[in-house]
């Protein structure tokens, strides 16, 4: 009997302890998603059902006339912003208050692949950004420029390859590859030949890091659901060794010195030539008030940190953007040829060669790349987390340190109150005298703020430049087997990721 009622009161003391904070939103007079036990507004994820953005979608939608909706990460209040003033407020007026990603729930223990300038916080965060900022200037991104061109006439010759057979390629994969060979040229300075080779030991570890089974979502569950006992657990375990081990090989044969190839590696380096990383502290003050001085070095690990997030963030988000768009050029010929017809006039004043000044001059592919990434963000949502007390004066809502913050891309990009008709592609709503009259803060497929993506224009350029390469030779169509509207694998998380990849025809263009 004894037995049995330890037993009774240590399940009654683990369920109190897994929902201690189902009221929080309840007491502040705020509508909210009502959570599960344990795992709170996202059961569904825990069990792959739905996708960590598609969570976000439905709980944007089940309050609409709400300026806020309450939700719970596991046994975290977790705001869900609908606002765009307020959604200003967070990102960019009020960022010291909100400048942690809230991913890492323990500062003192982060994993050595994820101390990069994505995850990291506080003085971490700001100390990587402040010294990597002029990394990514335009002279800086035109110089990586060739490297660009060469995997883009590959990208080319792959798909003829599958044009003359009759093949259907899959656009997602195609792109992936051609990103890969990206990454591997202009990160580490390698000819990844992903491309060219179907076994690419590069694509691999791309492929590797982006898989997600199980045992990936149920540690990332624990860590969650029990912060304190699961702090010591590693997510990345199964891609950590093999990232580090091939940075450290890259670095040794350049002998820590920039090698003049321009790549990522080589600005890296150029960073860790300046010596300490020195600023104000935005986590520490004074008894005066005034910033305690913050200092970082940029070692081995620190650096195969970077260039992971470089890999990581560039190879996932840019091939589902450029894929998609495709896939949408592929179901509405008349913007194609529009594309289509831009391409050709440009490329005839450069010689019909790419360059970086051509494509900046591609003005509706531009167009039609970023409303391809409206109606599919890559990241479907943004998150932050409360650093700390904080009012929303536009609501009179005071939320703790701690609270949790999610901003639904994907449902602000295809709401009709901000994109009339939004399940129409209509490249024109990027003309810039349109989106004048569109409402700020409700377009973020890059964020926006002190933590908008660094690598935007990089990203950018390299899609666009892969775009050019291939409708300037190819025209895409639907494959027998293409889904008009394609699912999202539910495993998605930061990153969305369609399921069963993207089947296209890839028909050659006639000679100019």
């Amino acid at each position: 009997m004894i037995t049995l009622a330890i037993a009774l009161v240590a399940v009654v003391l683990v369920y109190i302890y897994g929902t201690r904070t189902y009221k929080y939103w309840e007491k502040r007079g705020v509508k909210y998603v009502k959570p599960i036990p344990f795992l709170g507004t996202y059961g569904s994820v825990y069990i792959m059902q739905k996708s960590v953005s598609q969570i976000n979608v439905d709980a944007y939608w089940s309050y609409p006339n709400e300026k806020v909706v309450g939700q719970f990460w596991a046994s975290k209040p977790q705001l869900l912003i609908r606002d765009p003033e307020i959604i200003k407020r967070i990102l960019v007026t009020d960022f010291a208050h909100f400048y942690p990603r809230g991913l890492n729930p323990h500062k003192e223990v982060i994993e050595p692949l994820l101390r990069n300038l994505f995850f990291a916080d506080g003085d971490l965060w700001r100390l990587l950004r402040q010294r990597m900022t002029p990394a990514f200037t335009s002279g800086k991104l035109k110089a990586m420029f060739p490297l660009i061109v060469q995997r883009a006439e590959k990208l080319q010759t792959r798909a003829l390859t599958g044009s003359n057979s009759g093949q259907v390629l899959d656009a997602r994969d195609l792109m992936a590859r051609y990103t890969t060979d990206f990454i591997g040229a202009c990160g580490f300075g390698l000819d990844a030949d992903s491309l060219s080779d179907e076994n690419s030991a590069f694509r691999k570890l791309g492929a590797k890091i982006f898989t997600s089974g199980p045992k990936d979502i149920f540690i990332a569950m624990l860590k969650e659901v029990f912060p304190d006992m699961c702090k010591h657990l590693k997510y990345l375990n199964r891609v950590e060794e093999d990232m580090i081990n091939l940075v450290r090989s890259v670095l040794k044969d350049r002998n820590y010195e920039p090698s003049g190839r321009n790549d990522f590696i080589d600005l890296l380096l150029e960073c860790k030539q300046k010596g300490t990383m020195v600023g104000e502290s935005i986590e520490k003050t004074k008894p005066d008030g005034t910033a305690e001085l913050a200092t970082l070095e940029l070692d081995d690990e620190l650096l195969a940190a970077q260039v992971f997030v470089f890999f990581a963030a560039g190879f996932e988000t840019s091939s589902s953007a450029t894929s998609f768009t495709l896939h949408q050029l592929a179901f509405n010929p008349n913007v194609q040829e529009k594309v289509q017809e831009e391409i050709d006039r440009v490329l005839a004043k450069y010689d019909n060669k790419l360059s970086y000044d051509a494509v900046k001059e591609m003005t509706y592919l531009e167009w039609t790349f970023k409303e391809a990434m409206r109606i599919f963000p890559s990241l479907g949502f943004l998150i932050r987390e409360c650093a700390k007390q904080y009012t929303i004066p536009e609501i009179n809502l005071t939320i703790d340190q701690g609270v949790i913050i999610a901003i639904s891309v994907q449902a602000l990009h295809n709401d009709p109150k901000y994109f009339p008709n939004p399940e129409n592609f209509r490249p024109e709503r990027f003309d810039p005298e349109e989106l004048r009259s569109v409402e700020k803060y409700v377009y973020l497929p890059f964020g926006a703020g002190p933590r908008v993506c660094i690598g935007e224009r990089l990203g950018l350029m390299q899609s666009l430049a892969g775009l050019a390469a291939l409708l300037s030779r190819f025209s895409v169509e639907p494959a027998p087997k293409t889904l008009r509207y394609p699912k999202i694998n539910p495993a998605s998380d930061i990153v969305q990721v369609i399921q069963g990849g993207l089947p296209l025809r890839f028909i050659k263009r006639a000679a100019k």
